[in-house]
């Protein structure tokens, strides 16, 4: 029997740190951790590992926007099996704030950017990897990225130290057959590299897109507990926990986080998919102006907001 190569990469913290501006206590986070950890989940990304003063409104932001290792070391005194990730952004993090892995509790660290900044990731990846941390690189808005462009990123990609290369659905607006293709195409032009991908659920494809993904030898496989995350939110953990043949998984201890945690945290805040997630999804847009319909008192006019953003025009036209 093939032993599958898959790995959890759960981002609840982190990403769903995006729905409510990373307000979630240490306790919450020291029973998702353990949580995982007994599902057996390979790694648990706990945040962002910027630096609050290279961002604006850090001082009303939840620790997890930008990881302390002292502060870290107080949450999780004991680490289990599962590894602990943190990602960055070009232009917020000062690598001055990385300690050697060595001193930390992160095993990963993640560099995030656009695909014109890949050749500034790949300096930030050589920082970290120098100083013993496993790296990926996450190349966002794929759905947006011109041909060339990402040759040329592949180019330098391919000669990088970097170990995981990361296919992001940003917007959620992928199917399978764009995964499909995504994945051939970074393997064919990336042999040396392992994969990795991060899905959204703009249209209920999150789940269904991450497996096509595994089943390709993909890698690393990003989710949520829940699927928290921004906006339209992740792949859930726990389907991958439950579905992904010849793993070590363990459905229990997922099914008690999201009763005790998640649960009462979906009462009072919303992520998931919703129907202006679902039409930025299909346009292939950035959901920014579906959050910003559902903050509002027209969160459920979905014909008009479709209206707007399909014909240009009407947004700038005054009511009358």
């Amino acid at each position: 029997m093939k032993v599958n190569q898959s790995k959890i990469v759960d981002c609840t913290i982190r990403d769903g740190g995006l729905v409510n501006n990373w307000d979630f206590s240490v306790e919450f986070v020291q029973k998702l951790y353990a949580g995982l950890n007994e599902a057996g989940v390979d790694y648990m990304e706990i945040g962002y590992k910027n630096s609050p003063k290279l961002l604006k409104g850090a001082d009303e932001a939840g620790p997890w926007r930008f990881l302390d290792d002292e502060f870290l070391r107080k949450v999780i005194p004991q680490k289990g099996q599962t590894k602990l990730s943190a990602l960055v952004d070009i232009g917020r993090v000062d690598e001055n704030d990385i300690l050697p892995r060595s001193e930390s509790l992160l095993d990963l660290i993640r560099v995030a950017c656009y695909v014109k900044d890949v050749d500034k990731a790949l300096q930030l990846v050589q920082t970290f990897h120098d100083r013993g941390y496993e790296t990926t690189i996450n190349i966002m808005a794929l759905s947006n990225v011109m041909e060339h462009e990402l040759l040329e990123a592949f180019e330098m990609i391919k000669e990088s130290v970097v170990d995981v290369v990361y296919i992001v659905d940003s917007y959620g607006s992928l199917d399978y057959k764009d995964m499909e293709h995504l994945v051939n195409k970074f393997k064919t032009h990336l042999p040396n590299k392992r994969l990795g991908v991060h899905t959204h659920n703009n249209m209920q494809l999150a789940f269904s897109n991450t497996l096509v993904a595994a089943d390709l030898g993909v890698e690393l496989l990003d989710a949520s507990v829940y699927g928290m995350g921004r906006a339209a939110g992740n792949c859930p953990t726990e389907l991958l926990v439950t579905h992904l043949k010849n793993t070590k998984y363990n459905l229990r201890p997922v099914l008690e986080v999201l009763e005790e945690l998640m649960i009462p945290l979906r009462e009072k805040e919303e992520w998931g998919y919703l129907i202006p997630y679902m039409i930025t999804g299909t346009l292939d847009e950035h959901p920014r102006s579906a959050m910003a319909l559902r903050a509002s008192a027209d969160k459920d006019k979905a014909v008009e907001f479709y209206d707007k953003l399909t014909t240009p025009e009407v947004s700038f036209e005054k009511k009358q």
